[in-house]
Formats: structure tokens, sequence, C-alpha cells
């Protein structure tokens, strides 16, 4: 005959899973947040460097500014031509 307790495994509680639950959103949260915040200082940068003389978007900005009409009806026939491939 043994003399040992048996030891108990027990599992835990609501309140414990519920707070390992939270700590691993919160911990996600945090990742994508910051995925999120160096996509954006990415994208600043980009959109900086293309606004200085000679990029992409001072050229739009150029265009755009001489001839206002011309500009918008392209703009228009590029949403048609997106919206009709959907």
């Amino acid at each position: 005959m043994s003399t040992e307790i048996p030891q108990s495994t027990s599992q835990p509680g609501m309140a414990e899973r519920a707070i390992d639950t939270a700590a691993d959103v919160s911990r996600t949260i945090g990742e994508v947040a910051g995925g999120l915040h160096a996509a954006v200082d990415r994208l600043t940068s980009t959109i900086e460097e293309s606004r200085q003389p000679g990029g992409t978007l001072a050229t739009v900005a150029a265009i755009t500014r001489e001839a206002p009409l011309a500009s918008l009806f392209v703009a228009f026939l590029f949403g048609v031509a997106i919206a009709r491939r959907r």
C-alpha cells in the first residue's frame, strides 16, 4: 500500500484562460500596430520623395494646375475603367 497523496492535475480556470487570451490578443495587436507604423513611415517617405521637383507627384500636380478640367476628365475615365473591371 502506498502512502503518497495523489497529485491532481488541475486545469487552468476560466479567469486564467481569459487573462492568457487577453495577453495574447494584446501582444498580437502590438505586433500589428508596429507593422502598420512601419508601413506608414515607408509610405510617407515615398510620398515625400515623389513630391520633390521632377518626381511623379510633382509632375501630376503641375499638369493638374495647368489643365484642371482635362485632368478631371482623365481621372474620371480612369475611375470608370477601374469600376468596370470589378
